[in-house]
């Protein structure tokens, strides 16, 4: 049972790690699924409850800076609700088109929303820009997350 329990807690940080940067995947929370079936698989001796509450933290820092990055950087590009929406769609389609779909689609949707609210081209391009670039940084700050997430679990396997 204890393999299992580490060969699962694994598994969900691998996936959880993709989770971060692809949609559909609650990344976050399958980081802390990991943290706690390895803390689990040790009885909670060589990971403990304090290890997997700042996993917990980190991953609602995680989800806060998913939900707020998009819609800063549109919004500092002077996009409109519209677009936000639109970036949310794209976002969403871009899906089916793989890792460029997840790149342009946020951007794509916030011009074409933005665009249809306001046949401003130029307004359109800035708030597709803004939203393009507020999930590359929310992405960065995001994966940063992660990572320290893993760091403290390695931590807690060292000391």
């Amino acid at each position: 049972m204890e393999a299992l329990l580490y060969v699962l807690g694994a598994v969900a940080l691998v996936v959880g790690l993709a989770g971060i940067v692809l949609p559909g995947l609650p990344g976050s929370l399958l980081l802390v699924g990991g943290v706690f079936l390895i803390a689990w698989a040790g009885n909670f001796a060589v990971v403990g409850w304090t290890t997997v509450a700042i996993a917990a933290v980190v991953a609602i820092a995680i989800t806060a800076v998913d939900w707020l990055a998009g819609l800063m950087g549109a919004k500092a590009f002077g996009a409109s609700k519209w677009a936000m929406v639109g970036g949310a769609v794209g976002l969403l389609a871009g899906l089916f088109f793989g890792i460029p779909g997840v790149l342009l689609g946020p951007a794509v949707g916030a011009f074409a929303f933005e665009l249809v609210k306001d046949p401003n081209l130029k307004q359109a391009a800035k708030s597709g820009v803004g939203a393009l670039l507020g999930f590359l940084v929310g992405s960065v700050v995001k994966v940063a997350f992660a990572f320290f997430l893993l760091g403290v679990l390695v931590l807690a396997f060292i000391f």
